[in-house]
């Protein structure tokens, strides 16, 4: 009888977002199904589909994954009608939406099913919303209680294009869990497989791959640039662009200088291989990734673009060159190469930044507090 009295204390939580596979935005509620307060709070997911180590990494925090099937448009109402039954089932006291199709779950299922507290989350680079969805966002907010904006040129688009009051608007600068240190004996064993050697300069990446928003041939551009056969790119990830990625390398005579080892469900070991970062983006909401590379101490090459422009802090932590430009990028990794104790320096400041800013402690708790916020202004205790 005990545990169930407790059970009924804890705030219901239901996220909504699109598929869990390997994004950022998957990562994110893995770090919430591990941080958030088990004794407070109990979690639920809602996706239009989930596969792969990160849907099954937050099953493993006990946290139920519901899906709903693919939306063809977004008042498709056979799946609201299932996101509605979950809610009458569940009866959530907060609701919380990210990425489009899980702010229009939240959105418009949240409103109908009366949830108490209704949360949206802008994850994207803003450049990515049409007018439609610009529109679509401004009326999915007169719903919500709150909007978070995961970076500050997020934060800022939301106010001045989308036009939302600001004291609806919340910066929550998402969090990196800390690292867990590969053994050395593993990296050992990693050198030898990839044919590192210990006077390579290795830049390394990890994304998706998806060379239209990730640009990784740009990075690979860049070191044919350099023409320097001891820089070797590390590139971590799978994607649709693997092939083509692959094809440029070869085109561009890197075939001894490129190394792509493929999805990885623990990249700290990668990680530690690198010696520089670099994210080559066209345009990102936030950029994880970077994020990560801070808490490694790794100096990052980025583009300045979405939330990579406030997580690199220029000449600081890493450099920030133009979108599109590989010669660029050539320029920074070779001001990188000939200069070790500026990485060193730079991988230094980027880790205590990244512990201040970036921490999946400080995330959680910004979550909570928000939370808390709400539910008081709700009379829910």
């Amino acid at each position: 009888m005990e545990a169930t009295n407790k059970s009924h204390q804890k705030i219901r939580l239901l996220h909504c977002i699109e598929t869990i596979s390997s994004g950022g935005v998957d990562q994110i509620r893995l770090t919430l199904a591990k941080w958030l307060d088990k004794n407070k709070y109990e979690l639920k997911i809602i996706c239009t589909e989930a596969h792969g180590f990160l849907g099954e990494a937050i099953k493993g925090e006990g946290v139920e994954i519901i899906e709903v099937g693919v939306f063809k448009y977004p008042f498709h109402w056979s799946k609201h009608q299932k996101v509605l039954q979950v809610i009458r089932n569940y009866r959530p006291h907060i609701i919380h939406g990210a990425v489009f199709e899980g702010m229009t779950m939240a959105a418009v299922s949240g409103f109908i099913g009366k949830v108490p507290v209704i949360v949206l989350e802008e994850t994207s680079c803003p450049r990515n919303r049409t007018k439609k969805a610009i529109f679509l966002q401004r009326f999915y907010s007169k719903m919500a209680d709150r909007v978070i904006g995961i970076a500050p040129s997020v934060v800022s688009f939301l106010v001045e294009k989308v036009g939302l009051p600001k004291d609806k608007v919340v910066l929550i600068n998402n969090g990196v869990s800390p690292p867990e240190k590969a053994k050395d004996q593993k990296l050992i064993e990693l050198n030898e497989k990839l044919g590192l050697n210990t006077h390579d300069l290795v830049v390394g990446s990890i994304g998706r791959l998806y060379n239209d928003v990730k640009r990784f041939t740009d990075i690979l551009e860049a070191i044919r640039l350099l023409n320097n056969p001891s820089v070797k790119f590390l590139l971590v990830g799978s994607g649709k662009d693997q092939q083509l990625i692959k094809e440029f390398a070869v085109q561009a005579g890197l075939n001894d200088q490129f190394i792509e080892v493929g999805y990885k469900e623990d990249t700290s070991a990668y990680y530690r291989l690198m010696n520089v970062f670099c994210i080559a983006s066209d345009n990102e909401g936030f950029g994880l990734v970077a994020a990560e590379a801070m808490f490694h101490q790794l100096p990052v090459v980025a583009t300045a673009v979405g939330g990579l422009k406030d997580i690199v802090v220029d000449g600081e932590t890493g450099f920030l060159v133009p979108s599109h430009r590989p010669d660029k990028i050539a320029e920074k990794l070779q001001i990188l190469m000939d200069e070790p104790e500026m990485r060193r320096s730079m991988g230094a400041k980027g880790l205590a930044r990244a512990q201040q800013e970036y921490s999946a402690q400080a995330y959680v708790e910004k979550i909570h507090q928000l939370y808390q916020e709400l539910l008081l202004e709700k009379g829910i205790k």
